[in-house]
C-alpha cells in the first residue's frame, strides 16, 4: 500500500509539474525576457505611460473593442439558427454539417485571407466589413458546437408548456430559450470576443494599413519598427484587456448558469422513428392500478395465510410499476 501510495503521488506531483515547468520554460521565460529588454532603461523599470495614454494607441484600442464586439454580435446572429437546426432535427447529412461547420475553424488565418482577396471585388478587397465577414466565417464553428450541445439536451416539454400557456415564438425564445441557453451564449461568445480581440493573420491581410488592432500594433512596432519599449507596453495592456473580458465573462456565466431540465439527446431529436407525445397505454394502465391498489387493501385485509408466491409476485408488480416512466416504446 505504501508503495502505491507513493507511486500515485509521484504520478500526481509529474501530472503537474510536467506543465507548469513546459509553460515557465516556453512562455513566461520568453515572455518576461521581452518586458525585460523593452521595459528597463538605465537599470530601472520604466513604464511608457505616454504611449499608453496617447491618441493614436486610444484609437488602435477603440477599433479592438469595436471590432470584436460586432464580429461577436454578428457570429451569435448567424450561428445561433444554425445551431437549432442541429440540435433539434435529425435528417440525412446531420454529421457532415456539423464535421463541415469546423473546417473553417481549422484553417490558416493567411490562407482564408488569401482566399477573400482572390475572391472579392477589388473595391471589397480591404475594410472593415471584410474582416467582419472573416471573424464570423471562422468563429460560427465555436457558436455551433457550444451552444447546439447545450440546446440539444434541454427538454422540449418547457417549449410545449409555454405555448400552452399562450406565449407565442418570439415569446418562448425571450422567457424561455435564451435565459436556458444563457450559459452556453456567454461561454461562446467570450471565446469569439477572444479570438476576434486578438485577431492578427485577418486584420494584418485584410484590414490594410489603415486598420490595426492590438495584436497587428505590437508586431508592427517589435518587427517593422524595432521598438521593443513600444511593444513590451503594448502587450501589457492587451495582457490587462483580455484578463478583463475573462474575468467579465466568468460573472456572466455565473449569473446565466440555470439549471435547466435535461434529457436525452436522442429523445429531443423531432424526426425519430416511433415517437409519440401521448404516454403508453401499458403506462396509463399501470398508474390506474397503483392508484387503485390502496383501496383494494383497505377493502379487504390480507389474509396472514399468504403464500411465499403470492407475496414475490406482489413485490415484482410493484416494482415494474415504480420502474415505469411513461416514456414512449417503454412498456410497464
Amino acid at each position: 500500500m505504501d508503495r502505491r501510495r507513493a507511486a500515485l503521488r509521484a504520478a500526481r506531483a509529474a501530472a503537474v509539474l510536467l506543465p507548469a515547468g513546459f509553460l515557465a520554460l516556453f512562455f513566461a521565460y520568453p515572455f518576461a525576457a521581452i518586458l525585460e529588454r523593452g521595459l528597463t532603461q538605465d537599470g530601472g523599470l520604466h513604464l511608457p505611460l505616454d504611449l499608453l495614454t496617447s491618441s493614436s494607441t486610444l484609437d488602435v484600442v477603440w477599433f479592438t473593442l469595436w471590432q470584436a464586439a460586432l464580429s461577436t454580435a454578428l457570429t451569435l446572429l448567424l450561428g445561433l439558427p444554425l445551431a437549432w437546426v442541429v440540435a433539434r432535427f435529425r435528417f440525412r447529412g446531420r454529421s457532415f454539417v456539423r464535421a463541415l461547420v469546423l473546417v473553417p475553424f481549422v484553417l490558416p488565418t493567411v490562407v482564408v485571407a488569401s482566399a477573400f482577396l482572390a475572391l472579392l471585388p477589388e473595391e471589397f478587397e480591404r475594410g472593415v466589413a471584410v474582416i467582419l465577414a472573416a471573424h464570423v466565417f471562422f468563429n460560427i464553428a465555436v457558436v455551433v458546437r457550444v451552444v447546439s450541445a447545450w440546446w440539444g439536451r434541454l427538454d422540449p416539454g418547457l417549449w410545449d408548456a409555454a405555448a400552452t400557456l399562450g406565449a407565442g415564438p418570439a415569446a418562448r425564445l425571450r422567457a424561455v430559450t435564451l435565459p436556458l441557453l444563457g450559459p452556453a451564449l456567454a461561454a461562446s461568445a467570450a471565446l469569439v470576443f477572444l479570438f476576434c480581440f486578438t485577431s492578427f493573420g485577418v486584420v494584418l491581410i485584410l484590414g490594410g494599413p489603415g486598420y490595426a488592432t492590438l495584436e497587428t500594433e505590437i508586431y508592427n512596432q517589435a518587427a517593422r519598427l524595432f521598438d521593443l519599449r513600444d511593444a513590451a507596453a503594448l502587450s501589457l495592456l492587451q495582457l490587462a484587456a483580455i484578463g478583463v473580458v475573462l474575468a467579465v465573462a466568468g460573472v456572466l456565466e455565473r449569473r446565466s448558469g440555470a439549471v435547466a431540465p435535461v434529457a436525452p439527446e436522442r429523445e429531443l431529436l423531432r424526426r425519430r422513428a416511433g415517437a409519440s407525445a401521448s404516454p403508453s397505454p401499458a403506462c396509463s394502465a399501470s398508474r390506474g392500478s397503483a392508484s387503485a391498489s390502496p383501496s383494494r387493501r383497505s377493502s379487504s385485509a390480507p389474509s396472514p395465510r399468504r403464500t411465499a408466491t403470492g407475496s414475490a409476485s406482489t413485490v415484482s408488480s410493484a416494482r415494474r410499476r415504480r420502474r415505469c416512466s411513461c416514456r414512449p416504446g417503454i412498456r410497464c
